[in-house]
C-alpha cells in the first residue's frame, strides 16, 4: 500500500526515464490492446490527447485506427479549464483543429461543446491499483467527470497494475479497465 503522493513522485520518474524507442514499442503494444476492445455498441468514445512532454501514451494513434477501422464512431476531446478543475467535451475535427494551451496540453480550438451520451472514455493516469483506482496528476478533472458518466470507463497505462493505494477517496473513480501493452487487465 502506497500513498497517491508518493506513488505520483515514483511514476512521474519512471516515465521521465523512458527513452524515445522504449516509448515508440509501448505505445505500438498499446494500439494493439486497444485493437482488442469491443467496439459493438458503442457510438461515442472520449479520449485524452496526449502530453508529450510528461512521456503520456500517444492516443493519436488510436485515433488514426478507429477513423480507419471505425469512422462511424465519434470522438470527443477535453478541454481543460483550469480555474474550475472541469472539462468541457469536443468533437475532434483533425490536428489541424488542435493548439496547446499554456500547460503543452492539446485541445481543440472550436468552441462548440458535445454534450451527448459517452460510451466509453479513455482515461489518463500515471499508475493504476489492483482494484482499478488510478492516480492521476492530481487536480480531478476525470474524476468529476466520470462521476456523471455511465461510459465504460478504460484506463491506458505503460505499466502493470501494481499494489494497492492506501489514500482512496470516496470520489475516486473505479475504472472498468486498462490497457497496458501486454494486455487488457479488467477490475
Amino acid at each position: 500500500m502506497a500513498l497517491k503522493s508518493l506513488i505520483r513522485k515514483q511514476e512521474l520518474l519512471r516515465r521521465k526515464t523512458l527513452n524515445p524507442e522504449n516509448i515508440r514499442l509501448l505505445n505500438e503494444k498499446l494500439l494493439e490492446q486497444f485493437c482488442r476492445l469491443d467496439f459493438s455498441g458503442i457510438h461515442t468514445i472520449h479520449l485524452f490527447l496526449p502530453i508529450e512532454d510528461k512521456n503520456e501514451p500517444d492516443t493519436f494513434l488510436f485515433i488514426d485506427w478507429l477513423q480507419l477501422e471505425h469512422p462511424k464512431i465519434k470522438i470527443v476531446i477535453p478541454r481543460a479549464d483550469f480555474e474550475t478543475f472541469l472539462m468541457t467535451h469536443h468533437v475532434f475535427a483533425g490536428r489541424e483543429m488542435l493548439q496547446k494551451n499554456k500547460f503543452q496540453i492539446w485541445e481543440p480550438i472550436d468552441d462548440q461543446e458535445y454534450s451527448a451520451e459517452i460510451d466509453l472514455v479513455l482515461v489518463p493516469l500515471l499508475a493504476v491499483d489492483v482494484h482499478g483506482y488510478r492516480v492521476g496528476y492530481g487536480k480531478g478533472f476525470y474524476d468529476r467527470f466520470l462521476e456523471t458518466s455511465g461510459a465504460l470507463k478504460v484506463g491506458v497505462s505503460f505499466f502493470a497494475p501494481e499494489g494497492e493505494i492506501s489514500d482512496v477517496h470516496e470520489n475516486d473513480i473505479r475504472l472498468d479497465c486498462c490497457l497496458t501493452p501486454d494486455t487488457i487487465v479488467y477490475f
